[in-house]
């Protein structure tokens, strides 16, 4: 069979696995966010925690994909939980470091004029500094949720589902209709993910130059 015939015949089931493979990793990226924001903040914020927290974040990075999935199991087990968690840690690095990137690259003398009219430090933070580092925190986002698309494949190999299932089983059947099904739609949904982001990146800097 090949990869049409299956996909004629299968398209709900690998629509399914597809919703779900992208639920996973907007659920992660999404927590990663919430995480990985006010950490690129308080880097910024108190420069002497940068140093830990970002070499803490980059050796949470350079652990193989699948190194990661694996220590996930003893520790908290199989399904869904742990792949989110591992993905989550995964995807730390490109948000707390864009954070703190795009925050420290606000010009001196924009938080000069904002600190002259008598904005707090809060205040220069919320209104000023955080709005103009979101392009640079949007790209960061770009990598976390393109990360996230492929390494939530792997996902599939402690029980968390996604079209990861389709690949693993279609290798060890060696069936190359069932790779594909699963591998095209993963390749879609990253091109588009990047694609989308790289449109929304490219809008909050044509704001910022605006503003």
């Amino acid at each position: 069979m090949n990869v049409f015939a299956y996909l004629a015949s299968n398209w709900p089931r690998v629509l399914e696995l597809a919703l779900h493979h992208l639920e996973l990793s907007l659920y992660a990226v999404a927590l990663a966010l919430a995480i990985g924001v006010p950490l690129g903040v308080l880097c910024y914020l108190v420069r002497p925690v940068a140093t830990v927290l970002l070499n803490a974040v980059s050796i949470i990075y350079t652990v193989p994909t699948l190194a990661l999935f694996g220590l996930m199991i003893p520790l908290i087990g199989i399904g869904i939980v742990p792949a989110i968690t591992a993905v989550v840690l995964y995807s730390l690095l490109p948000i707390v470091q864009n954070t703190y990137t795009g925050l420290t690259a606000v010009a001196p003398e924009i938080r000069e004029a904002a600190k002259g009219v008598g904005m707090s430090s809060g205040g220069r933070l919320w209104r000023v500094e955080l709005p103009l580092a979101l392009p640079v925190v949007s790209a960061g986002v770009r990598v976390a949720v393109v990360n996230a698309v492929g390494m939530m494949t792997l996902a599939s190999l402690i029980g968390a589902g996604g079209l990861g299932d389709l690949i693993f089983r279609g290798i060890s059947t060696l069936s190359w209709a069932l790779v594909l099904a699963g591998s095209v739609p993963v390749l879609a949904l990253a091109a588009l993910a990047d694609i989308g982001l790289k449109a929304l990146e490219r809008r909050l800097a044509s704001w910022q130059g605006v503003a």
